[in-house]
């Protein structure tokens, strides 16, 4: 079994540990233990399938839809014409509603961030724990100032030296076998996270020169791509503080 066979049957395993006994995943979760890049990858799906869960959870049924449900299952009169599922308004109401939330939160993101959607998924997740961060040396003091100052418009190319930042002591973070680069930076009272990564590193990550915006579970990402470098920059604070800075 290969890594990409692995990544396909991990897929399914669900983040309450309720599949850990099923034979059908056992050869994948112990590729994934002896294997630090999947090891590292299932982790991270495993803490994005479980804040989809948990969204999924908040889910409130429209009041009165078990006694609906229960009230159809009673009709029995041959000569009452059979009405569609559709045809109940508080069935469609609940239809619609988990409908909308699936939409929101499994929509498909524009062609550029689909392509990206590994890095994009990595990012979110690291920036959601904010504790992890930090990072020190010279250059990355710089980038750090150049990022915050109101005047730098991301999106494009920046000034850096990927492996000087590296050895300076600036944040590292083993995505699929390589290093991505993390630096945290304040701008008008908001924090955000910018990710960078090379390109040689990741070669079948979509490379777009024009910055591509998504929002995911209440976090919104910025990702672009110059000659050596893939950036994804995160924001908590939605969609208008992310577009200021581009």
């Amino acid at each position: 079994m290969n890594n990409v066979e692995a990544k396909f049957i991990l897929q399914g395993y669900r983040p309450n540990g309720s599949d850990a006994a099923d034979a059908m995943f056992g050869p994948a979760l112990e590729q994934a233990r002896h294997d630090p890049a999947l090891h590292d990858w299932f982790a991270r799906e495993q803490a994005f399938d479980a804040a989809i869960s948990a969204k999924f959870s908040q889910i409130q049924a429209p009041a009165g839809l078990r006694e609906a449900i229960l009230a159809g299952g009673r009709v029995t009169a041959a000569e009452a014409p059979r009405r569609n599922w559709w045809q109940y308004p508080v069935m469609l109401a609940a239809a619609a509603s988990i409908a909308v939330i699936f939409a929101l939160t499994m929509a498909l993101w524009p062609r550029q961030a689909a392509a990206n959607a590994p890095l994009l998924n990595f990012a979110l997740v690291d920036a959601l724990h904010s504790e992890t961060h930090g990072g020190h040396g010279k250059e990355a003091g710089a980038l750090q100032t150049l990022l915050a100052e109101p005047t730098t418009r991301l999106g494009g190319s920046l000034p850096l030296d990927f492996a000087a930042l590296q050895k300076a002591g600036c944040r590292a973070v083993g995505f699929e076998g390589h290093e991505v680069l993390e630096v945290c930076f304040k701008r008008n009272g908001v924090w955000f996270h910018c990710y960078i990564a090379q390109r040689e590193d990741f070669p079948a990550l979509a490379a777009a020169a024009t910055p591509t915006l998504v929002d995911r579970n209440g976090i919104s990402l910025a990702s672009w791509a110059d000659a050596a470098h893939l950036f994804v920059v995160v924001s908590k604070k939605g969609h208008s503080e992310l577009e200021k800075l581009l």
